[in-house]
This record gives structure tokens, C-alpha cells and sequence, in this order.
């Protein structure tokens, strides 16, 4: 092990407001390190090619530097990092990146000490205050059914060419689930559906979406297995089980896909102590503040809800979460904002 470094503050996750809290305290001239297991905006680099964001370019701006796309449209996964990497190199921010932190020790007097690993080897670092940005959308959720692990079921879209000319089913009816399954349906696939609900909620589907999903169902274009679980799957054979009369059927299908959903990866926090509430994770943290029940530890952005079953935190409503932690820093009064309504209730 190398020497042990030194610094102020960690900010862990180098996402949209991980970098934004990084600029913030480069601004302060607060002494921190910044360290990601990926690369930056590692979430969104996973988003399917040329996925195009649901909220306008300047809700999901950050560090107060315009986004601007040369037809005024929304951001496109690409448009988006290339517009992170942007920030970056316009503040010069440095961002450990590859380097994932293996265990969080606090010291008798609250500081912290540090243990991180990744391509340049393993560190220690002693910083008194510790920012978690680690986000909401770690990996993706399964169903924890018979044959979910098999080679022809995938949890992440990629992109529509690896279905051409293929049967596809497609667990799920939000936004990624109905995405994909117009995407595959015009790179040439045969899409199914399996969705739980007896129809989709137009309010949880992007709006230039939901016409065309809904068309092509009843034009039977795109055969929708409404009120269905998926109970097993066994090689291309799939079994579903009507929610409503319990009753079971087969659909044949040479790829399933499972896109029900993300979940956070709450284990740094955990591991630094924090009081995680409910069945989803959620941290107990000072809203004005973002400190949590453990002094000196931060959390921030789409991470302080947990692992989200109906997204209402996005990058849009955490910009000032990077104010209240500098603020909380520095010994400011943070400004007194309106307690967030969109945590879920404790119980």
C-alpha cells in the first residue's frame, strides 16, 4: 500500500451532479479528490446508442454552462457526454476515474479513512468529509425467475441490430421497455410485449412515444401481452401468467428482453453507516444540508431516493444539492429551500 493521501473532502461518482459538486467546490477552493469506478457519466454511456433524454437541455445543464444541440432538440446519449466531457475540460476537474473505493472506515475523531483500487493500483486517503453521488440506476432489476440467467435473456438494451429478423419479447411498459420495443420493431424484429398493467400509463412514457406504441398495438403490429408475469423461461419457450385469472400460456420468442426497471447501488452507504429506510433503500438525510445520520457523510442526487419504483428524482431537481453541500461545508447557513416532495413516505 502506498502513502496514505490527504485532502478535505471525497466526492464519490463522477455523474452529471457529481461533476457539478466538483465545480462547485473547485469554485470554493475546497481541497477534494474525486474518484469514479467507471468513467464519467459511466450511467449514461450504458443508456442504448442515441437514446434521447425526456428532460429539455437546460434541466439537465449543469455547473452553470449552457447545453446546446444544433437542432434545439433534447440531448442524445451522445450529445450528453460529449457535453460532460466538455464541462470537465472547461473547469479542468480531476476525476480519478477507474477507481472504485473498496471500504470506508471512520476514524474516533469523524474523519474518514479510505481504501480505493482500480488501473493505477491501490490508495489510501484520509479526508475529513465524504460526498456520495453514486446515483439511482446501478444495474438493472430481474425477476428472479426460472431460466432469467440464460444467454438469449438480456437486462439492457443495446441496440435494435442484434434483433433483426429475430422474435422478440419485451418484459415491461415504461419508458425503456416501450423505447425498445419501437426501436426493434423498425430494425426489423417481431416484438412482443409482457406488461403487468391492463394497458400503459401515457404518464410514465415519453409523450412522442406513447401515439406510436398504442398504434402499432392495435394495428397488432406489436402483439401486447396486457395483465401478464413471466413465471419461467426455458430456452425460447416462455410461460406467462394472467394477473387476473391466474391463468398460464407459452409465447416462443429467440431473445427476451427484461426491462422492468433500475436499482440503486446502496452499498457505500451502507458501508459508511448510513440509516437506509424502507425496502427500496432510501438514506436518511438533512434536506437542507444532504448530511445524513452519519456527521461528515453526503449524499446527492438521484441517490437519495434509493432504488426509484416510480422516478420522480432526476438530474433536473438535484442541481442544488450541490449548494447545500458546499454551503454545509464551509459553515454556511444554507438557504432554506422547500422540503422536496418527491421522497417516498418512511412507511
Amino acid at each position: 500500500m502506498s502513502r496514505t493521501h490527504h485532502h478535505h473532502v471525497a466526492i464519490v461518482g463522477a455523474g452529471p451532479v457529481g461533476i457539478e459538486i466538483a465545480a462547485a467546490m473547485k469554485r470554493e477552493g475546497i481541497d477534494y479528490v474525486h474518484f469514479d469506478a467507471g468513467q464519467i457519466g459511466q450511467t449514461i454511456y450504458q443508456f442504448t446508442p442515441q437514446t434521447r433524454f425526456f428532460s429539455s437541455n437546460e434541466r439537465i445543464a449543469i455547473a452553470g454552462v449552457p447545453l446546446q444541440t444544433c437542432d434545439q432538440s433534447k440531448s442524445t446519449r451522445e450529445q450528453y457526454l460529449a457535453y460532460l466531457r466538455s464541462v470537465v475540460q472547461q473547469f479542468d476537474l480531476q476525476v480519478r476515474t477507474y477507481e472504485r473505493l473498496e471500504s470506508i472506515r471512520r476514524l474516533d475523531d469523524g474523519s474518514f479513512l479510505l481504501d480505493t483500487n482500480g488501473i493505477r493500483g491501490p490508495a489510501q486517503w484520509h479526508v475529513q468529509k465524504l460526498v456520495l453521488a453514486t446515483g439511482g440506476t446501478a444495474g438493472p432489476r430481474k425477476l428472479g425467475i426460472p431460466g432469467e440467467d440464460q444467454e438469449n435473456v438480456h437486462h439492457r438494451f443495446d441496440d435494435p441490430h442484434v434483433y433483426f429478423r429475430t422474435r422478440v419479447l419485451i418484459v415491461g411498459g415504461k419508458n425503456s421497455a416501450i423505447e425498445a420495443a419501437l426501436r426493434c420493431y423498425h430494425a426489423g424484429a417481431n416484438v412482443s410485449m409482457s406488461y403487468r398493467r391492463a394497458e400503459f400509463d401515457p404518464k410514465h412514457i415519453k409523450y412522442w412515444l406513447y401515439p406510436e406504441i398504442t398504434g402499432l398495438a392495435k394495428a397488432g403490429r406489436i402483439d401486447i401481452h396486457y395483465n401478464t408475469q413471466m413465471t419461467s423461461i426455458d430456452g425460447t419457450a416462455v410461460t406467462l401468467r394472467d394477473v387476473v385469472t391466474g391463468e398460464e400460456s407459452t409465447v416462443h420468442t429467440d431473445f427476451v428482453l427484461v426491462l422492468i426497471g433500475y436499482r440503486a447501488d446502496m452499498s457505500l452507504a451502507r458501508m459508511a453507516g448510513v440509516e437506509l429506510k424502507t425496502e427500496f433503500e432510501v438514506p436518511t438525510i438533512n434536506q437542507e444540508t444532504m448530511e445524513t445520520n452519519v456527521p461528515g457523510v453526503y449524499i446527492a442526487g438521484t441517490a437519495i431516493a434509493g432504488t426509484q419504483d416510480q422516478f420522480r428524482v432526476f438530474i433536473e431537481n438535484c442541481h442544488v444539492h450541490s449548494e447545500r453541500i458546499v454551503a454545509s461545508i464551509l459553515g454556511r447557513n444554507p438557504a432554506r429551500v422547500q422540503q422536496t416532495e418527491y421522497l417516498r413516505p418512511e412507511s
